[in-house]
Parts: structure tokens; C-alpha cells; sequence
């Protein structure tokens, strides 16, 4: 063992850190993402594009920053996290002011024929601040009323911001993801009961004002939540891409149509197949077998995040790799239930496999914060 210690300290540190690397999580998302261009192949027929090869393109970028990110070390994270959230609040009000408008939602920057989407930077900017901030904060203090406060307002502002594009599905997000990593960092849990009461008011009061002056969501996002209580209310309409989805599911049954054999995707009858409903589309081809592998998948990545958390003793990078852990999960989560009518459609893309460069990108970041923790943990 001391021959093999002596070994790896006589390679430079650059290569150390390369074997340092949590190669198990890399190969996990490379294989998730495979599954992502496997469809994006399958669903125009079996062709590299519009979809399959820029999706390629985007995750081998990705990939690199990954590596370039796990590379730095994670105190330099640390020290810059308040910046990255500052960043992030100016990109979203940016987008209010000079973003454009797509589907009725204003959120997006242009930049060339280059689009990004800034709330989906925030979902990881919120995460190193919060992180940073109880790295900060003695324990002693998690819990004060005074010291809570703050991460709710550092919490509800970007949710604020993203809500008003609007973008009701990021903005839970947000709001999911920031307690989550309160509860991590030890806030009582008396706090979240509060919430959740809260919460339960809020949506009654959503209910109550419909139709009213102070109507509190848009009149869309009011059709999903009808479609979601009764999807059968409206058939051709509202309740279309969930009934279509449904029958993409019992078609698929336990092993599939087979590849590129799905009829509601090749008939074209399940919309945006290519991303917030791809997984309905894998489900079709592949049947439970091929999500149920795709979820196998799933929680053996948040299982590494997990582990890379407990294994490190800096209070950081701990917080930042169980908060990226979780948000992945809410991730797909909320995906998942969408396209199976558990939750209301609200544009959620299922993690590494949807079309989309955003999403693939600030993704790709996160995991390369994770090997940081992994790689430049006390030793």
C-alpha cells in the first residue's frame, strides 16, 4: 500500500488529480446522455438530425467544462459563489428588460444564434451561495429566526424573478431546491412545517383568485392545473399532450414497441417528444425496462453525489454536493410525474436527456462542482 502511495504522489498534480476523478459518476452520465441521443436519434426517424448530433456537440462541450471546473480547487468555488449569484440576478433581470419571447414566456437571451436561458444558471448559483453561506455561519446560529431569514430572501428572489417570465415550473424548482439545502445545512425542521402550511394557504389563494383583479397566475398555467385534476375535460385541447402521453406509456408495456417502432412518436401525435415528454417517448420504445433503467441510472448518480458529501470533511463542499444531489433529483422527478400525470405540466426537462443546451450545460457545471468536492477532499 505505501509502494502504491508513493506511486501516485510521484505523478504531477495535474494527472493526480485526473485519477482523483470520480470516474463512475463520468461513466453514469455518459451514459444517461447516451440514452438522450439514442432518442433524439430514434424520434426523426433515425437521423442525426435536427437534434441527435447538436445534442453530441453540446454534451462534449460540457464535458469539458466539467473536467476544466474539477479541476480548480473547491475553496475557489467557495469564494466566488456570491459573485456567480450576483451574476445570475443581473441575467435574470436582463432577460426581463432585452430577453425574448418564445411560447409565451420571456426567457431567454439571445446572444448571436446563441440562446441561454439564465434561471437555469440559478438553479446551481443558488445552491454555491446557500452552501457558502452555512460553510460561514456557525451552527449554533442554523436556526436563529434572524439567520434564517436571509437564505429565504436569497431564495425567493430569483424564484420571484423567474415566476414573472413566466416560468411557474423552474420557479418551484428554486423554492424546492433552496429549502432542500437549508434542511441539509440543519435548519429546524420547525421551520418547514411552516412552509408547508404556507403553502397550503398559497394554493387556496391561488384557487380564490382566479378571475378576480389580483389574479395570481396566468390564465395557461391555470388550463394545466384544470388538466391535471381532469384530463379528460378537454381531450383536443389542454388535456391533449397528457392523453397522448398516457397512451404512449400502455402502449410501451414491459419491454417496448421496439426501436424507432413507437407510433405515437412516429405518427407524431405526442407533442415535444424531443424534450419536456422524451421520457414518454423512451417509455413507448422501451417499456418498463428501458425507464426503469433510466431511473437505475438516475439514483446511482445521486448516490456518488451522496457519497462524495459524506466522504469530504469541509462543510462546503458537503452542503454543495448533497444540494446538487437533490436538486438533480427534483430534476427528474418532477419531470417524470409531469409526463405521468402525478404532477400539472409546467416545462420541466428530464435531466441529460431532453434537447437543450441550457439545461446540458449548467448541468455538466454542477457535476464538475461535485468531482471538485470529490477530487480536493482532505486526503
Amino acid at each position: 500500500m505505501s509502494y502504491l502511495a508513493y506511486t501516485v504522489k510521484s505523478i504531477p498534480s495535474g494527472a493526480r488529480k485526473i485519477l482523483y476523478l470520480n470516474w463512475p459518476l463520468v461513466l453514469l452520465i455518459m451514459a444517461v446522455a447516451g440514452i438522450g441521443f439514442l432518442m433524439l436519434y430514434s424520434i426523426p426517424g433515425g437521423s442525426l438530425e435536427p437534434w441527435a448530433l447538436p445534442q453530441i456537440k453540446r454534451f462534449a462541450f460540457g464535458l469539458a467544462l466539467m473536467f476544466i471546473v474539477a479541476m480548480i480547487p473547491i475553496w475557489f468555488w467557495r469564494n466566488i459563489s456570491g459573485l456567480c449569484y450576483f451574476c445570475g440576478i443581473l441575467l435574470l433581470i436582463t432577460v426581463e428588460l432585452l430577453g425574448i419571447t418564445s411560447q409565451g414566456a420571456q426567457r431567454w437571451i439571445a446572444i448571436g444564434s446563441f440562446r441561454f436561458q439564465p434561471s437555469e444558471f440559478m438553479k446551481i448559483t443558488l445552491i454555491m451561495l446557500l452552501a457558502s453561506y452555512y460553510d460561514w455561519l456557525s451552527t449554533h446560529r442554523v436556526s436563529h429566526i434572524v439567520w434564517v431569514l436571509i437564505p429565504v430572501c436569497l431564495i425567493t428572489l430569483p424564484a420571484a424573478l423567474v415566476l414573472f417570465q413566466p416560468d411557474l415550473g423552474t420557479a418551484l424548482l428554486l423554492l424546492l431546491a433552496g429549502s432542500a439545502t437549508m434542511f441539509i445545512a440543519g435548519v429546524h425542521w420547525g421551520y418547514f412545517v411552516a412552509v408547508i402550511v404556507s403553502f397550503i394557504a398559497l394554493v387556496a389563494a391561488v384557487f380564490q383568485s382566479r378571475g378576480t383583479n389580483w389574479q395570481l397566475l396566468e390564465n395557461y398555467q391555470y388550463r394545466r392545473i384544470d388538466t391535471f385534476l381532469d384530463p379528460d375535460s378537454d381531450l383536443l385541447g389542454a388535456g391533449y399532450h397528457i392523453t397522448q402521453s398516457k397512451i404512449a406509456f400502455g402502449s410501451g408495456g414491459w419491454t417496448g414497441r421496439g426501436f424507432m417502432q413507437g407510433t405515437q412518436t412516429r405518427l407524431n401525435f405526442l407533442p415535444e417528444k424531443h424534450t419536456d415528454f422524451i421520457f414518454t417517448t423512451l417509455a413507448e420504445e422501451f417499456g418498463f425496462v428501458g425507464t426503469a433503467s433510466l431511473l437505475a441510472l438516475y439514483v446511482m448518480i445521486i448516490i456518488a453525489c451522496i457519497i462524495t458529501g459524506l466522504t469530504t470533511r469541509d462543510r462546503f463542499a458537503m452542503i454543495l454536493a448533497l444540494g446538487i444531489g437533490v436538486t438533480f433529483f427534483l430534476f427528474f422527478s418532477v419531470n417524470m410525474a409531469m409526463v405521468t400525470g402525478r404532477l400539472p405540466v409546467v416545462g420541466v426537462p428530464l435531466p441529460l436527456v431532453s434537447y437543450g443546451g441550457s439545461a446540458m450545460i449548467v448541468l455538466m457545471l454542477a457535476f464538475g462542482l461535485v468531482q471538485s468536492a470529490h477530487i480536493h477532499r482532505p486526503r
